[in-house]
């Protein structure tokens, strides 16, 4: 962080067409809260950014800067961009310390919320704030999702996430922990108890398999599992991490930093697909990339590779070798992404689901059962937090229309 948010935040030449503002998936006003910041106005500052994406203090920490705001920013062509992360971050924190809920008188109405992640925490707060009667189940004893159980500490502390909790409660959201929505009960028993509206924000929790010879080994973990609880993990001195994404990298740089003398990163063709930063964060760190690289079994030694050939302008593989060599390891991390619990899709009765086993929903959240409505990884598949929270604010006000219209 520089030592002085005030003089990056004078960095900015507040644009009339601001390049930063369109490269934000949430399409926050960057100008207008910098602007804001510098006059003095800083709890009209976080408030706007809060009423933009009530995550904007996680957002301004684990959001890919590089390739969004800042990546757009005018003065990165011929120098360094705004760190607006910094400024955003600086605002948002002190807001969300200081925040006193506010909410529209109680309007009776139940909803429903499955899942505390950043949809779910998204969806409930703003539906809070309506004024709505709203309970989330959550399957895991704290709430937070891919914030709490995907994230290590060193890059989001989790007394972010705890923040959060706090300000639920303080809107009088209910919260039910360690309930499964598919297991115990499920939509239809939701409807039943009186909720008019119910919102599946499960995200996608579940790992996807290379579903290869070897993959039901011993020292073969996938790195969804081990985020989530990384002090059960024996991992030797020496690992292999499959796939090249965001999870790969926290992977990776969570294994060195708990003893892991050597940690290689193996991609299929000659591109990673993490961010930059985090790429060169998990490199310093000392892990190693090894490119063009296809697994094709998995044995008690390491993992057999084969070599792949790539088409430069795709980056997609077009041959492999024929002959598959050894890569010793005593330890093998699978990464390639994620998918949702079947458990609430295909529980709940009138819901479809695409090919990917992903929710159907319109632009609005909308499912085709009456009633449901869905954001989130569970119907986008494993997106970022920003992503996550867009949907979600629009979901929100399509439920509350829906709400709306059945008292018209």
């Amino acid at each position: 962080m520089p030592h002085n948010v005030i003089a990056e935040a004078k960095r900015c030449l507040n644009c009339k067409n601001p390049r930063c503002r369109t490269g934000c998936p949430i399409n926050t006003n960057i100008p207008g809260f910098i602007e804001m910041f510098l006059n003095g106005q800083i709890n009209e500052a976080g408030k706007m950014l809060f009423d933009n994406n009530p995550l904007s203090t996680v957002c301004s920490i684990v959001c890919n800067h590089g390739n969004q705001c800042q990546g757009h920013c005018i003065r990165g062509l011929k120098g360094e961009p705004v760190e607006i992360s910094t400024i955003e971050n600086f605002i948002s924190s002190r807001y969300l310390d200081s925040l006193k809920a506010e909410k529209a008188p109680s309007n009776g109405i139940k909803v429903a919320v499955v899942g505390a992640g950043p949809a779910g925490i998204t969806i409930s707060i703003k539906m809070a704030q309506l004024g709505y009667d709203v309970t989330v189940y959550e399957s895991k004893s704290s709430i937070g999702g891919v914030l709490r159980y995907g994230i290590p500490e060193f890059r989001l502390p989790k007394s972010i996430v705890d923040r959060y909790e706090d300000l639920m409660y303080s809107l009088g959201i209910k919260i039910k922990f360690n309930i499964t929505i598919g297991k115990t009960f499920g939509v239809e028993e939701l409807f039943r108890d009186g909720f008019k509206a119910i919102s599946i924000g499960t995200g996608v929790t579940y790992p996807i398999e290379l579903g290869i010879k070897g993959e039901t080994l011993a020292h073969v973990h996938y790195g969804v599992h081990f985020l989530e609880n990384p002090d059960v993990y024996r991992l030797g001195n020496s690992m292999i991490v499959i796939g090249a994404g965001n999870v790969a990298m926290d992977v990776a740089r969570t294994a060195l930093r708990r003893g892991v003398q050597s940690v290689k990163i193996c991609v299929r063709s000659d591109k990673y697909n993490a961010s930059q930063e985090e790429k060169e964060y998990a490199e310093i760190e000392g892990a190693e990339f090894v490119y063009c690289k296809a697994p094709v079994e998995i044995t008690d030694e390491g993992v057999m590779f084969k070599d792949t050939v790539v088409d430069p302008e795709t980056h997609k593989v077009t041959s492999m070798s024929e002959e598959a060599t050894l890569m010793p390891a005593d330890s093998v991390m699978i990464c390639i992404s994620q998918r949702p619990s079947p458990l609430i899709l295909t529980e709940t009765k009138g819901l479809e689901v695409n090919e990917k086993g992903l929710a159907k929903i319109d632009a609005n959240g909308v499912t085709s059962r009456e009633g449901l409505f869905a954001s989130g990884d569970v119907v986008r598949g494993a997106r970022t937090v920003v992503e996550a929270v867009e949907t979600s604010k629009r979901v929100a006000q399509s439920m509350h229309e829906y709400l709306q219209s059945l008292n018209d």
